[in-house]
């Protein structure tokens, strides 16, 4: 069974994009290839933070996450090479989707004062990257087990060739824009 957002992909954004950009072929037409989650800790403040971070992130993804390793020391930053600075998990296929459907239906409104994303955070080639203050907006995380606010990266990579592209496909998804 196909997620809900890869149905409204595949029957009212792919047409919708069609028409309104004029592609002749099903290939041009963009699509959301994968969105990496990604925390930054800060090890040397906190013993735990590095495994709350990773259980929140295997709660909020459904995947297990890659720990990321420093690659060289910063003596300024107290950081040696080797040392562990967060996690991060690549979602492709139906668990995109999902984890997309979530952030757009229930995470991204939870958030306080909310007025739509900022359009202006794509890089130029397509690729929306966007910043959680916290992982609380998401309902699988408990209010009463959290030991530390930790935020979060999200980036969403198209396969879009323009920001222009790319925005129309996300706001065709349901990205809540600001005007």
């Amino acid at each position: 069974m196909k997620p809900r957002l890869q149905e409204k992909y595949e029957k009212e954004v792919r047409p919708a994009l069609v028409t309104s950009r004029g592609y002749k072929n099903v290939h041009q037409v963009p699509k959301i290839e994968k969105i990496v989650i990604n925390m930054g800790v800060s090890t040397s403040r906190e013993k735990g933070a590095l495994e709350e971070a990773v259980k929140d992130l295997t709660a909020i993804t459904g995947r297990k996450p890659v720990i990321n390793k420093a690659k060289k020391s910063v003596a300024n930053f107290k950081l040696r090479m080797g040392q562990s600075v967060g996690c991060r998990v690549t979602l492709r296929r139906e668990v995109m989707y999902e984890f997309f459907d979530r952030l757009v239906a229930t995470a991204l409104p939870r958030i306080r004062d909310f007025r739509g994303i900022s359009p202006r955070q794509f890089d130029g080639r397509g690729t929306y990257s966007l910043g959680l203050p916290d992982q609380t907006t998401f309902p699988e995380i408990e209010l009463d087990k959290i030991k530390f606010n930790q935020g979060m990266d999200i980036t969403i990579v198209t396969s879009a060739d323009t920001d222009a592209e790319a925005c129309e496909l996300l706001r065709l998804m349901g990205m809540p824009f600001s005007k």
